[in-house]
């Protein structure tokens, strides 16, 4: 008889997808700035972080717009994971934009444009607007459905009371089909925009918690409001600068948000939206959040988008930028001079560079334990020991690919923790860069298009092929 097999249920909601910087929480830092050993993610760099956390500040008391940081270092030394930390960090209300810088060469604009773009996601308004709320525990809903089915449309009366005072207040057929839509109903407090009309529930009285009636497991109980029942409440709505040029440039107006088809806006547009923000910011009806916007791979622009980027930092509205970068002294990008990390030495010297340096054996074992946890797979501390020594051996990040790779392996054998002999299956599974490297020096004169000569014989071919 076929064995049946029973696939197991999942929980849906707790299913979230593991990246390689998904650890990160935080720059971990305490109150001082100063860096902890190990702490939201992060381990060692602790110069960098704590140069970061400065950052940090400064961004936070809002001191630091228009300036530049470069994250310096050899590749695997946790460059992206500062970043990623710092956007962390910030919150959700200052923007955080992200680019590689390659990204700029494959999409449907100009490079200066794309740039553009992206220093407008980085920079926030706080907009503040005044409007008058109707803040009230619902004492009663009367609805007049007519007799005839269209005869004349339904009417109603709610009553509404404070602390203090109750009111009747006549619907209209709009209100009524709202409140059915949020099934108020007597004992509610509920908040009522007078400019749309709009109906939220903040809740239920605390002088209904004993009613009979069920009440589920998320029912909020909240006091019954004070004062008068219609007050003025300041609301603060937080947007990009780039969704209202987006906003204002398309004929399908904020649509193009979700479509991602902006395309290129004016120069009159950005002017006007900046005259106007400009309005608000003296009226005290907004102010400016500059963000972050954060270029990968840096070495990847070329001199036009340098010289753009000088530019740009010298705008009044400009965001922080912080650039990451793995190369050496190199080549900038459209000329044919050398220059350190590929920069120009004008951009470099406005960069506030911050290096970071390879990891000690015992930061890549923790580092391995904070992906092993997050990777949730258990591992005996023997494989650990090995995996640390051939993280230290080829790199930290093939280590890390090894985790989830051995998981797999223990899995098939049926165990429950991963041991060494399943850390040795994948290491000869799956080849690192040196032993990739020393494959082709072997067996290079079997591969097509070899340029290294393999001996006195290859010499002429190998030369032939330079020529």
């Amino acid at each position: 008889m076929a064995e049946l097999k029973l696939s197991e249920s999942r929980d849906l909601t707790r299913i979230e997808r593991i990246g390689a910087h998904s650890h990160i929480r935080g720059l971990g830092l305490d109150s001082s700035l100063e860096p902890r050993a190990v702490s939201e993610g992060m381990v060692g760099q602790t110069s960098a972080r704590k140069a970061a956390g400065v950052i940090l500040q400064m961004i936070k008391d809002g001191k630091i717009a228009g300036r530049a940081v470069l994250l310096a270092g050899q590749p695997g030394t946790g460059k992206t994971a500062i970043a990623m930390g710092l956007a962390k960090s910030l919150g959700h209300e200052t923007p955080f934009a992200m680019l590689a810088g390659s990204e700029l060469f494959s999409l449907e604009m100009s490079k200066t444009e794309a740039l553009m773009q992206a220093f407008r996601k980085a920079i926030g308004v706080r907009i503040k607007e005044e409007t008058e709320v109707i803040e009230g525990e619902v004492v009663e809903v009367q609805m007049d459905r007519p007799a005839v089915a269209g005869a004349a449309s339904k009417t109603g009366k709610l009553t509404l009371k404070t602390t203090e005072m109750e009111t009747v207040y006549e619907l209209g057929a709009k209100m009524i089909e709202a409140l059915g839509k949020e099934k108020v109903q007597s004992g509610d407090v509920v908040a009522i925009d007078k400019a749309s009309g709009k109906i939220t529930k903040l809740g239920r009285s605390f002088s209904r918690s004993r009613d009979y009636d069920a009440m589920g497991p998320q029912t909020k109980f909240v006091q019954c409001p004070d004062g008068e029942l219609q007050k003025r409440k300041e609301v603060v709505h937080c947007v990009t600068l780039h969704e209202i040029d987006v906003i204002n440039s398309r004929t399908q107006g904020f649509l193009a948000l979700f479509t991602g088809d902006t395309g290129e806006i004016r120069a009159e547009v950005r002017e006007q939206i900046d005259t106007k923000v400009a309005e608000w910011r003296e009226e005290g009806k907004a102010e400016i959040v500059p963000g972050v916007l954060f270029i990968d791979e840096v070495h990847m622009l070329d001199i036009e988008c340098f010289s753009f980027l000088n530019r740009a930092l010298e705008n009044e509205m400009a965001p922080i930028l912080v650039v990451a970068t793995n190369r050496g002294i190199t080549t900038i990008r459209g000329t044919n001079y050398k220059s350190p990390h590929g920069i120009p030495i004008d951009l470099l010297d406005r960069l506030l560079i911050i290096s970071t340096q390879p990891y000690t054996e015992d930061e890549i074992r923790k580092i391995l334990d904070i992906r092993c946890q997050e990777e949730d797979v258990e591992m005996s501390e023997e494989a650990r020991v090995l995996l640390t020594k051939i993280g230290v051996e080829t790199s930290l990040r093939y280590a890390i690919h090894l985790i989830t790779a051995s998981a797999l392996a223990c899995q098939k054998r049926k165990g429950k923790i991963v041991e060494m002999e399943d850390i040795s299956r994948v290491y000869q599974l799956f080849l690192d860069v040196k032993r990739s490297t020393q494959y082709l020096m072997e067996y290079q004169s079997q591969y097509m298009f070899n340029e290294v000569p393999t001996g006195e014989g290859d010499d002429d071919d190998a030369n032939a092929m330079v020529s």
